[in-house]
């Protein structure tokens, strides 16, 4: 069905529905951000440091320059920091972006995403303009704002919860990320039958691991906040606690539907976590992020305080209460 999906859409008219409502759906995203003024840019696809996330970049060769690139892993997020620092207040950007991952029924490996920037704003008023945005894409695509996904009742005009990361990560297996060791959160994902790559493996993938085990038990629609600075290399320090970042995510049916945070805007800051996570790199996980420079160097210019956000078409699946690749129009598929 999929292999031939143009006879699929052509006898399911289920299918050609979800066609349309998905144009609908990133259509009444960038009619949103116009309206509050942000500008849409187009950002490299190829890159020579792949940037912005943690993941496993696809790598090609480029002829004409001789040198191998990376497929982005984000939508534009170290050059959309780099036209805060050129003077844009309002930036975003909806785009394919490629990572080199598992297959499974909410992870793609090419798939679109939006990521918008935002001068002089912060995490807080981030999560605002995030749940409007929602509402608005949501009743503009589906006509509606409650949802049955995954076995969940979602009601995205309610009161969005507020959910803590170590709160929620104790509740349900009993670790401390602050003050256990890696020795006793090892135990405990092995205790919990937590499958994990052992390869590089240290304390950013086991407390990763540990939040990924939880996450499925909460419905949202809501926020989950005082992420570990430690998984967090891009966005700001909580000013009242350092150990935890100005990061939020959304939560939905279990599972995250967008990730924003106050941008990391200190150079010195930044370099020092880039030089940890190359550190991590360099032992192992593949994941980690690569020492960017130049950017390092771009914030030495001055990137005012700014907040980021990104949302992928996960969350048009969940909308549609599916699995990711049938919401693809033509996912990518193994030759016979």
């Amino acid at each position: 069905r999929l292999r031939k999906r143009y006879l699929d859409i052509l006898f399911n008219p289920e299918v050609k529905e979800m066609v349309k409502k998905r144009a609908v759906f990133w259509n009444s995203m960038r009619e949103f951000l116009a309206d509050k003024g942000f500008l849409e840019v187009e950002t490299p696809v190829l890159e020579n440091i792949p940037g912005g996330a943690d993941a496993r970049p696809f790598i090609t060769h480029h002829n004409a320059l001789d040198m191998d690139v990376y497929l982005r892993i984000s939508t534009g997020e170290l050059w959309q920091k780099r036209l805060m620092v050129a003077g844009f207040e309002k930036t975003f950007e909806i785009g394919r972006q490629f990572r080199n991952e598992g297959m499974d029924a909410e992870h793609l490996q090419d798939y679109t995403q939006m990521e918008f920037y935002w001068a002089y704003a912060d995490y807080e008023q981030g999560m605002k303009l995030v749940e409007e945005m929602y509402r608005y894409v949501a009743k503009k695509t589906f006509g509606a704002l409650k949802f049955r996904i995954k076995g969940f009742d979602i009601d995205l005009s309610k009161k969005w919860e507020k959910y803590d990361y170590q709160s929620i990560i104790s509740k349900y297996t009993g670790v401390n990320i602050f003050e256990n060791s890696l020795p006793e959160m090892e135990k405990a994902l092995n205790k919990l039958g937590i499958l994990y790559d052992k390869k590089g493996f240290n304390i950013t993938r086991a407390i990763d691991n540990l939040w990924k085990h939880c996450q499925k038990n909460i419905p949202g629609p809501g926020f989950l906040i005082n992420t570990p600075i430690d998984v967090s290399p891009l966005a700001k320090r909580n000013e009242k606690n350092p150990r935890i970042a100005q990061r939020f995510q959304v939560i939905l049916a279990g599972s995250e539907n967008g990730n924003g945070y106050s941008e990391l805007n200190n150079p010195i800051d930044q370099a020092e976590r880039f030089a940890e996570q190359q550190k991590l790199r360099d032992k192992g996980d593949e994941e980690a992020q690569r020492y960017d420079k130049d950017f390092v160097e771009a914030l030495e210019y001055g990137m005012p305080p700014t907040c980021g956000f990104g949302v992928s078409e996960r969350l048009f699946s969940f909308l549609m209460d599916k699995p990711s690749r049938e919401c693809q129009i033509f996912p990518l598929m193994r030759p016979k």
